[in-house]
Formats: structure tokens, sequence, C-alpha cells
């Protein structure tokens, strides 16, 4: 894969056709994903959009810095939605960095709101959502999940747990196959 500045239209069901698309994060800013498809300019809510790459940057840039190099976006934010209220994601880690604790503690040595936990009891509430939300979303409106290998919590249509590279690549209202991004490190991305 090699990276690319323009993104393909969305389908006819408001997704990105399938296919990862290799993306850095400056390119993200000035995409139709932050910038709008030129039929919905008056109503695509730009300024959040552009908020929430700069809350996903925060974020990939602590990953970068401890040496995790693939960071893959979904949900809402890469769909045809004027006003998507969050980021989600996930990246691909080693299971014994991630089980020892020490990918955690890196991690939230570098955020200065100690977000990274994927612990179910640090789940908090958020008016009008019903599931709580984890500290990393309260703080940045991004969710970012580490993958090694393990089953997402998604199931497919026929009732199959997903693992999150097949969980984030299909619609969770009917499993269409959708595309995905991978946000790729660009020279100016870190000091």
């Amino acid at each position: 894969m090699t990276p690319i500045c323009t993104l393909p239209p969305f389908t006819p069901d408001g997704v990105l056709p399938p296919g990862d698309y290799q993306i850095t994060l400056s390119d993200l800013r000035t995409s139709m994903l932050v910038m709008g498809p030129e039929n919905r300019a008056q109503t695509w809510d730009t300024k959040q959009r552009l908020f929430l790459v700069d809350q996903l940057s925060i974020l990939a840039g602590q990953l970068w810095r401890v040496g995790i190099s693939n960071i893959f976006i979904d949900g809402s934010f890469v769909e045809e939605k004027d006003h998507p209220n969050d980021i989600d994601g996930y990246f691909v880690c080693d299971f014994d960095q991630l089980i020892s604790g020490n990918l955690e503690r890196h991690l939230n040595q570098l955020d200065p709101y100690k977000v990274w936990t994927w612990d179910p009891h640090s789940r908090k509430p958020y008016r009008g959502y019903p599931k709580k939300q984890l500290p990393m979303w309260h703080r940045y409106r991004v969710e970012l999940y580490p993958h090694y290998g393990q089953s997402s919590g998604i199931r497919d249509k026929w009732g199959k747990e997903l693992e999150f590279p097949s969980a984030f690549r299909q619609s969770r209202r009917d499993g269409t196959q959708k595309g995905i991004l991978q946000i790729i490190r660009d020279s100016g991305d870190l000091p």
C-alpha cells in the first residue's frame, strides 16, 4: 500500500468502498472526510471533524512514540455522516507488552491525563449515551483498542465473533463490507 492523498467517494450506502486506505494525518485534515463531499458542504461539520483529527493526532503520536505503527480508524468518522461524535479504531500490538502492563504504563507516561486503559471498570457514563465510555473517549472523543489477535466482541450476521480487522471492515447495521483508514506517520508528525 502506498499513501494516498485522495480518498474514493462514498458508496451509495454512505461508506468508503472496501479496502484499507493509508493516509497521513495531514492528508486526513484536507480529505473529504474532514472537508466534506461536494454535495454536503452546507451540513458537513468540518469544525467537529477537524477537532476529532486533532485529538486523534495526540493519541497516534503517543502510540508512535512507544513503537506502535499500525493504527486503523473506523466508525461514523469514516462514513457519510455530517456530525460524528467520535473516532473508533484499533492498533496492532504485541500480546506480551500488553498483558504485562508495559504498553499501558509507557503510554500513560506520555499522556498527561493517563487515559490509556481498557479496564471495563474505568468506563464512566456520559449523558445521552447508552454505553459507558473509556477515559480516552471522555478526554479525546477517540477510542483506540489494542489488537493482538483476539476477538472484538462484535459478531457477524451468523453470530461468529470477529477479530478487530474483520469487525472494523463491515457495517454494524447490515454487515456490508466497507473501507477503513490506516493512519501512517508523516515526517512532520513527531519531533
